[in-house]
């Protein structure tokens, strides 16, 4: 395995009042004619966003820009307690400071919450939505308990064996896929973690949804132990412009485990020519191995 990797992203602090937020920027190599739209990246609770770059990898031609939550990743422990109108606005001024006007915005699992709320608050920057094995919100049809209590601690972080012990119990996928998402992580701080947790109590979508204009596209895995897929057409129902496919046989990671049919499926929404993909071998980029340091 080599060290190289042909698409790392630039990473550096925002500042968003008090609080600095690492944030991460891959830039697109070949836009395409006129240009393909920046996509805005809200990731799973308590992943940092280097787990983003297997995404990155495979759409290479757009700008993707992400950040870490607060205590989690490379950015520092929350100062105060936060909401989603607080991430929205936070996102915005991230992008707004590194020239970005439009974008079309993705939400996986937790992250899918923050993104429903930054279409709906800056409609005017949202050209497309993509929500990825989320929810409603505090409306959501819950998972499977065994999942759910495994979720409220962040120590398949922490611990690798853990996540390998628990890994089909707690996404519903193969083990086998454990490498993949695990070679990337960071663990979260408690803190971190517990007001990631505590900043969607009582949120939902529901009163807002059928008012986004922007076309959405919703995905899910008829397998999903955290996200039941029921949540999905819920929002297909909600969601005036949507489209909706469901991965059959996939959990919660259908991201890594039905790669090639999520990148079709999102080229498809894109109205994206498929064109061929480098195979990039899955490494730890610098960044992880130098915030491991500090564990």
């Amino acid at each position: 395995m080599t060290d190289f990797h042909p698409n790392l992203p630039k990473i550096f602090f925002s500042k968003v009042g008090n609080q600095k937020l690492r944030t991460a920027i891959w830039r697109g190599a070949d836009k395409g004619y006129g240009k393909r739209t920046p996509m805005l990246f809200f990731n799973g609770i308590g992943a940092n966003l280097e787990i983003a770059q297997t995404f990155a990898d495979s759409f290479t031609g757009r700008d993707i820009i992400t950040f870490d939550m607060p205590g989690v990743g490379g950015s520092p422990d929350p100062t105060f307690p936060y909401r989603p109108w607080w991430i929205a606005n936070a996102a915005k001024q991230i992008l707004l400071e590194n020239g970005y006007e439009t974008v079309d915005v993705m939400g996986v699992s937790w992250g899918g919450g923050p993104a429903q709320q930054f279409a709906w608050q800056h409609a005017d920057m949202t050209r497309r939505l993509i929500l990825a094995a989320t929810t409603t919100g505090v409306t959501m049809v819950p998972g499977n308990p065994m999942a759910l209590s495994k979720m409220m601690s962040p120590r398949r972080y922490i611990d690798k064996d853990f996540l390998a012990k628990n890994f089909e119990t707690l996404y519903g996928d193969a083990t086998s896929a454990v490498g993949e998402f695990s070679i990337n992580m960071i663990p979260p701080s408690v803190k971190g973690y517990m007001f990631q947790l505590a900043a969607m109590a009582g949120w939902s979508s529901v009163p807002f949804a059928r008012r986004i204009r922007a076309r959405t596209l919703i995905l899910a895995g008829d397998n999903d132990h955290i996200v039941p897929a029921i949540n999905a057409r819920m929002m297909h129902y909600l969601y005036k412009r949507s489209k909706l496919h469901i991965f059959k046989g996939a959990g919660h990671l259908f991201m890594i485990t039905r790669k090639e049919e999520f990148v079709h499926e999102l080229r498809e929404f894109f109205g994206e020519p498929e064109v061929p993909m480098p195979e990039v071998e899955p490494v730890q980029l610098p960044s992880v191995t130098a915030s491991y340091a500090h564990f």
